[in-house]
């Protein structure tokens, strides 16, 4: 999992991420690929 400033840049690489907040923290989700995992924070 990668650690961003900027989750922006996550996001846009593919359509099925997801942007969610989990105890204060952003993470981007993927479930088709699991490689685009990110966190922010």
């Amino acid at each position: 999992m990668k650690v961003r400033c900027s989750l922006k840049s996550a996001k846009v690489r593919d359509k099925d991420c997801k942007v969610v907040r989990r105890k204060g923290r952003v993470y981007v989700i993927n479930k088709k690929k699991p490689k685009m995992k990110a966190r922010q924070g």
